[in-house]
């Protein structure tokens, strides 16, 4: 195994196959350093070799390789390609069943903060410690605190490496990316994002949910997030944004500074946001709108607020679905679009307090039991 780490390394570096180099390896091993080459998988490929514990792992997975091959299954390839890293080829092959075995002893539950560091690389983030977050390699990225993350803006990374963190209904969270920018994330939001921002090109993001941004300023390197086919560009400002998959609008509303707000179906329709306003792509029509707001509309949440101004109840459901982690099952059709005006208080009131005020305002039956509201 650690003949092939040295080849692999070789190859990184020079970005090509050296046919002296590959004279210490065997012919399996050659075989999986051409296909690693070309699929383009070398980077990752080391990653996965620093987590294999011992060189017992790696010839009872070699052994594996060896047998699909003989019975004339396509072991590399096939994986490779539907597989975002080398660790994918374990989905074959004898350590996939000992993960699988702990997995199963210790399945992740749905209510735990996830924080994905590779492909098969899952830590569970409890709010009540605090631990460092460690690369395979072993480098330390930063730090996590309560319901924090914080990232290095020295470490010891050198080429673009992403984290995901998702966060399940019922809580909210916080990363400080590397570059200082910190991101408030609501309940039932995904979020990708490099360990360390390079000094060249632009500052990315991807996000599925709602985040708060405050960018920090740098003016060289604009800050973009992303999501389905919106991008929102800053360099340094703080701003509300919206992409839950279940809703028909990505929405973004700028508290401070300046913002681009762009989408790739219909280019054209670039907005440039000022303080108090907000842009809204509609995922139907494709078509962005703006208008004035109240920012303390969509920024509540942060301090554990929710608030309704001139909203249906179908679409105030879904809102406290993800705030309070229940399904809510409405059978009362007519109360579906009643616009309702209300303000809660996650740490105050809880959800049977919430039905109970929306009761008052619009008669209906309901019962909570197990995590599901069913209204009458």
């Amino acid at each position: 195994m650690q003949k092939l780490k040295s080849v692999l390394v070789s190859i990184e570096q020079s970005g090509r196959i050296e046919m002296d180099v590959l004279q210490k390896l065997t012919q399996e091993e050659k075989e999986i350093v051409n296909t690693l080459f070309h699929e383009n998988l070398v980077s990752e490929a080391l990653v996965f070799l620093e987590e294999m514990d011992t060189d017992a792992e790696w010839h009872l997975f070699m052994e594996r390789a060896m047998v699909s091959k003989k019975q004339k299954f396509p072991f590399w390839r096939p994986i490779l390609k539907y597989a975002a890293i080398f660790v994918g080829v374990m989905v074959t092959g004898y350590l996939v069943f000992r993960q699988n075995d702990m997995v199963n002893q210790n399945p992740i539950s749905e209510m735990s903060i996830k924080l994905k560091m590779g492909n098969d690389n899952v830590k569970v983030i409890q709010e009540e410690s605090s631990q460092q977050i460690i690369s395979a390699s072993g480098k330390v990225l930063g730090v996590q605190k309560g319901n924090r993350i914080s990232y290095k803006v020295d470490s010891e990374i050198s080429e673009l490496v992403y984290n995901e963190l998702e966060i399940p209904f019922g809580k909210i969270f916080e990363v400080e990316l590397s570059d200082g920018t910190l991101v408030h994330l609501n309940s039932g939001t995904k979020i990708k994002y490099p360990v360390k921002f390079l000094n060249t090109g632009k500052r990315e993001v991807f996000i599925e949910g709602e985040a708060y941004f405050k960018v920090a300023k740098d003016k060289n390197h604009p800050f973009v997030v992303h999501s389905d086919q919106v991008d929102v560009e800053v360099l340094g400002t703080e701003f509300n944004f919206s992409s839950y998959k279940e809703d028909t609008e990505i929405k973004t509303v700028l508290v401070e500074g300046s913002v681009s707000m762009s989408n790739s179906l219909r280019p054209e329709d670039q907005l440039v946001l000022v303080p108090g306003t907000k842009g809204a792509w509609n995922r139907v029509s494709h078509h962005t709108h703006e208008e004035k707001v109240d920012v303390d509309l969509y920024t509540g949440w942060i301090k554990g607020e929710l608030v309704f101004r001139d909203i249906s109840f179908l679409d105030m459901a879904k809102k406290l679905e993800r705030s309070y982690n229940v399904v809510i099952e409405n059978n009362n059709e007519p109360l579906s679009g009643k616009i309702l005006n209300a303000r809660f208080h996650v740490d105050i009131e809880s959800i049977d307090d919430v039905m109970k005020s929306i009761g008052e305002l619009h008669s209906f039956q309901y019962t909570i039991k197990n995590g599901k509201i069913t209204i009458d």
